[in-house]
């Protein structure tokens, strides 16, 4: 007759021993008892590059599978990968290992980064020639040429000295050499005419690779912004004069085209005086009209007697009025 309590009690040691066995066998399997080193290696194209595969106990065969600078050896315990010349986009070597005791193959893959500098960088307007207008948008972009690998690759926009947008690839993974662009919107004020944009490609290859990590700039683009012209001081002014004096008025503007100036005096309905400064030998409204293909600005100076009781000498209007102006 069929002992239960004895039966149940042998299958319970029995399944322990079974499990005892099967994490052994398993702790064992996870150690592949190889070690690459450096376990990540970043290559220029067409640079050299040397990489040790070291077994940590007996082995019968050690080696790299690798389309070239395949290798093996019987017994040693460390075996070389080298290639003079790194030319292959898809190389993958494979460090393996055949040993006398269980795991008795197991092998490991070499991180391995190829990479190349652009041959290009350049920057452009986008469908859009000469001057920029203030408070218009414009699209500038920035292409890259033949980069790899892309996903390393950090595009940075400046303006001047300061950096105004970046632009990363982590999204792409191709090996192989590519063609990348970045756009960057602007919409320019008066303050931005002359400001150089450029934009730079930086490989970001982590601490294995040059440092400080390779970079190409692009050369710098200029851009021109026209806005319509701002007086400098456009409040009305009223001014006495004295007889016999002269003041000179001052009705400069800033602008871009440079703006051109016309006057409407006492005398001459208008006058053919193209300068912000004229000289105001009698009594009444002068309005001055600066203006460029973007706008205008005006400014009217009422010259009045100079009331009673003030001498001569207590100000010397002349001296006061006159300032030396310049167009812009």
């Amino acid at each position: 007759m069929l002992d239960i309590n004895k039966f149940a009690k042998t299958m319970k040691n029995t399944l322990k021993c079974c499990l005892v066995l099967f994490i052994l066998q398993t702790a064992s399997g996870d150690s592949c008892s190889l070690e690459i080193s450096p376990p990540r290696v970043v290559v220029g194209f067409g640079e050299p590059v040397s990489v040790s595969c070291v077994a940590s106990r007996p082995v019968r065969v050690l080696g790299w599978e690798s389309a070239i600078g395949a290798l093996h050896t019987q017994h040693d315990l460390t075996v070389q990968w080298q290639v003079d010349s790194l030319i292959d986009w898809i190389e993958e070597p494979i460090c393996y290992g055949v040993f006398f005791t269980a795991p008795r193959q197991c092998e490991e893959k070499l991180n391995l980064v190829l990479y190349k500098t652009p041959d290009s960088i350049s920057i452009s307007l986008v469908n859009h020639t000469g001057p920029m207008v203030e408070g218009r948008e414009y699209q500038l972009l920035c292409e890259v040429q033949n980069i790899a690998p892309v996903q390393y690759l950090t595009l940075r926009w400046y303006r001047g000295q300061t950096e105004v947008y970046n632009h990363t690839f982590s999204e792409l993974s191709p090996a192989t050499p590519v063609q990348v662009s970045s756009t960057l919107l602007i919409t320019p004020g008066r303050v931005e005419h002359g400001a150089p944009y450029r934009c730079e490609a930086t490989l970001e290859l982590g601490p294995e690779g040059p440092q400080p990590p390779p970079m190409v700039k692009s050369e710098p683009l200029d851009i021109a912004v026209h806005y319509p012209p701002d007086l400098l001081s456009p409040e009305q002014e009223v001014i006495e004069l004295g007889d016999g004096e002269v003041i000179t008025l001052n009705c400069t503007a800033v602008g871009n085209p440079p703006p051109l100036y016309r006057w409407s005096t006492p005398t001459l309905l208008e006058s053919d005086e193209s300068h912000p400064l004229l000289s105001a030998p009698s009594l009444g409204i002068y309005t001055c009209m600066a203006s460029n293909i973007l706008g205008k600005s005006s400014k009217q100076f009422i010259i009045k007697p100079r009331s009673k009781g003030k001498t001569d000498g207590s100000l010397d209007i002349s001296k006061h009025m006159i300032w030396s102006g310049t167009e812009n």
